[in-house]
């Protein structure tokens, strides 16, 4: 199984700690944020990621061409358009990396292993979007409405009386989807505003466009934080720190390059 994670973004709104690297290196708990999605990722069976580049591709390069996962293989996918164009370019880029379906990954999303273990369980429809569910949703997040188990729209700027959960950033794609997913932002990208639009505005015109194609899985009760801000770097210190309990005691203690 294959993973493909969007890490191209500097991550401005992280400064001053992406002022001279990208967020993925951005340490958590002695460990860059991309580590800890690697490690996550070799637990629950992947065996090949991609991780797309740009601002300081060659830290992320030299990074990834340091670690010892066995049983997954890593390598960097340069997106050079990355300065000028959101992660819907960047999906672009890797989008023969899923032809055969997979994984796409933010990547600033950490989560427990548990997470990606219940949309591998669960996923059936060709897309599949791993949701969660709160009490109060705020203008960041990506908000979803439902129909059933099927998505019927996903944006940030859906009225809060429509929102059922909010992305989490991971999606599952089967063959079927990935072909209908890369057609689908193929079309987007030609718009006047395609360079700026994130993948999921693709997601989201899919779902519309053929009801039951994209479905969602939600993860409540299971422990996953996207860093975005300084302030959202205390909470992943916090899942980290679960995160490398339940990587020791599932016997696949962290075996990378760590960053201090």
């Amino acid at each position: 199984m294959k993973a493909v994670i969007l890490s191209a973004g500097q991550g401005r709104r992280l400064l001053p700690y992406t002022e001279d690297r990208p967020k993925c290196l951005v340490p958590v708990e002695g460990q860059p944020i991309v580590e800890w999605q690697l490690q996550c990722l070799r637990e629950q069976g992947v065996t090949e990621a991609v991780v797309v580049t740009g601002f300081q591709t060659q830290a992320v390069e030299a990074f990834t061409a340091q670690l010892d996962l066995p049983g997954l293989t890593v390598r960097t996918l340069f997106n050079p358009f990355f300065a000028v164009a959101d992660n819907l370019a960047s999906l672009y880029m890797a989008r023969d990396e899923l032809r055969g379906g997979g994984i796409i990954l933010n990547g600033d999303t950490l989560f427990e292993p548990a997470v990606l273990e219940r949309l591998l369980q669960e996923a059936s429809a060709p897309v599949t979007v791993t949701i969660d569910r709160k009490s109060f949703y705020d203008d960041d997040d990506m908000k979803v409405r439902l129909d059933g188990n099927r998505l019927a729209e996903i944006g940030k700027t859906l009225p809060a009386a429509n929102v059922d959960g909010e992305s989490i950033g991971m999606i599952h794609l089967d063959s079927i989807g990935a072909a209908a997913l890369d057609a689908t932002i193929c079309e987007v990208l030609r718009q006047p505003d395609g360079l700026r639009r994130w993948y999921l505005s693709a997601v989201d015109l899919l779902a519309q466009r053929q009801p039951g194609i994209v479905e969602a899985v939600s993860i409540e009760g299971f422990r996953w934080g996207e860093i975005d801000c300084p302030a959202d770097l205390q909470r992943a210190e916090a899942l980290t720190r679960d995160l490398r309990r339940i990587l020791l005691a599932a016997n696949e203690a962290p075996a990378g390059i760590t960053a201090a």
